[in-house]
């Protein structure tokens, strides 16, 4: 019978891996000491076999990367779906617009980052690199392996050969620098007194670290029914939901790049760039479907929970085939300028971050700091996992208001996604001022963060600015 396998046989090796990475964690001091996602174990597991071995079974790395892609648009629709309650405290204190503030921070820095040591590599020890190699700091640390991949595909199509590959590379260096770095500042953190006392205990806590809640322990409610399971399964009618609003997001793809179609050779170029950002119009289709379920008011059928859930698998098995999609082929002839690149962007958000958090929030300071931190080099879950291991029932505000925050960020990051190309497309063109253009809106951001930080920060902004951490909680205002 000629049925495929080959999704199959990836998703399998996929969940293999996982099951053995989750033992690993059980067993392994090391692995919870530094906090390593299953998924980032099981990844770097599985990348021998698809570089070395698969090969010779006939296995490719496509399926994995179709993977990737179709799992973070998933991911964005399940989370863009929810619905989160108002907060009009944490409005009112600012928190929100300070969680953008500080994320896109790290948006702008890497961006800017990035573009600079690229220039400066072409013009010194890589004359024939790929301007575009300078984005790929902020989209594998601050974006993650879903855009990183997405957006390297389209890049590829324009002319840089591995773009993908790299994309994952740079991400899965960021879940490193996430990992170990994360770890690195909560030790140092504990040291300096920048945690609270009632929250330095839950940081050793077994369950935290092993991954796998105790006999002892109550299992908290992972989802709730919305529907008569004799009807339908209240998981397949968040299932259907999330692919038909998939659906919706690719004939809208469809339609628009029909209609830059009549525009000519460059409306079509742009068209096939869009398909590689994805995730922005699965993200909107989202957003307007929840809005249309608020309007008939049939929103009570979504369950924040077990979207949540889903998001959740979605990236932890993207994760894993992203990491696994990684050619080593490719990263051994850029070896020099990724270790470069990713070891100073590491550094500026291992230091930018505290200096920036520290001042512009008064309250759980060290626990919003380590949540933009993780998000900023892994992705969002990184960040909640940092976050669990100080406060693993999510007792504080920070989870909840970084998730508010999350949709202005996205909104706020559109205008840098859709210059993300033209560094390699000024290659491709020999235009150099695309390049100049895409640095141009880098440094914008650059200064839309800093007023944005001094109208949150206030006078708290500059104050012991040579500190990396503001010691003083109240400073007069």
């Amino acid at each position: 019978m000629d049925f495929s396998w080959s999704l199959i046989v990836d998703l399998g090796i996929i969940a293999g891996s996982l099951l053995l990475a989750t033992f690993l964690r059980v067993k392994i001091v090391f692995f919870q000491k530094y906090l390593i996602p299953n998924a980032l174990t099981a990844g770097f597991i599985i990348l021998p076999y698809y570089n070395f071995l698969a090969p010779y079974h006939g296995i490719d790395t496509h399926g994995l990367g179709t993977l990737v892609y179709h799992l973070l648009n998933i991911a964005f629709i399940a989370m863009t779906l929810r619905i989160l309650p108002v907060d009009p405290a944490a409005k009112k204190r600012g928190n929100i617009f300070a969680h953008s503030t500080g994320t896109l921070s790290q948006y702008a820095i890497q961006a800017v980052t990035g573009l600079v040591l690229v220039m400066v590599f072409i013009k010194t020890i890589f004359p024939s690199l790929n301007p575009g190699f300078g984005f790929l700091l902020p989209l594998g640390f601050a974006l993650g392996p879903g855009q990183a991949y997405a957006i390297g595909q389209g890049w590829e199509r324009l002319g840089f050969e591995g773009a993908s590959s790299l994309g994952l590379t740079f991400a899965a260096i960021g879940f490193l620098w996430g990992c170990f770095g994360g770890v690195f500042l909560m030790n140092y953190g504990i040291r300096k007194g920048w945690i609270e006392k009632e929250f330095l205990h839950k940081i050793y806590e077994r369950s935290t670290r092993s991954g796998i809640l105790s006999k002892e322990e109550q299992s908290p409610c992972g989802t709730t029914l919305t529907t008569d399971s004799e009807a339908i399964d209240s998981l397949t009618y968040h299932a259907a939901l999330i692919f038909f609003i998939y659906l919706f997001s690719f004939l809208l793809l469809k339609l628009v790049t029909w209609l830059l179609g009549f525009i000519g050779p460059m409306g079509q170029q742009f068209a096939e760039s869009l398909w590689g950002i994805n995730f922005i119009f699965s993200a909107l289709t989202a957003m307007v479907f929840r809005e249309l379920m608020k309007l008939f008011k049939i929103s009570h059928t979504i369950d924040n929970a077990t979207l949540t859930r889903v998001s959740g698998l979605s990236i932890d098995l993207m994760i894993t085939a992203a990491i696994g999609a990684i050619s080593l082929v490719v990263v051994k002839s850029f070896w020099l300028p990724i270790l470069l690149t990713t070891l100073v962007g590491g550094l500026l958000t291992l230091i930018t971050t505290p200096w920036l958090c520290s001042r512009l929030f008064s309250d759980h300071r060290f626990h919003r700091t380590i949540m933009i931190y993780g998000a900023s080099t892994g992705t969002m879950p990184t960040g909640l996992s940092l976050l669990r291991a100080m406060d693993p029932e999510f007792e504080t505000p920070v989870a909840t208001e970084y998730m508010f925050s999350s949709g202005i960020t996205f909104s706020l990051a559109i205008p840098l996604i859709l210059v993300v190309n033209y560094p390699t497309i000024s290659k491709l063109e020999n235009n150099p001022l695309l390049f100049m253009i895409a640095l141009g809106v880098s440094i914008c951001y650059v200064i839309y963060v800093t007023a944005a930080f001094l109208i949150s920060a206030r006078k708290r902004a500059f104050a012991r600015s040579r500190q990396l951490w503001l010691e003083d909680k109240k400073v007069q205002e």
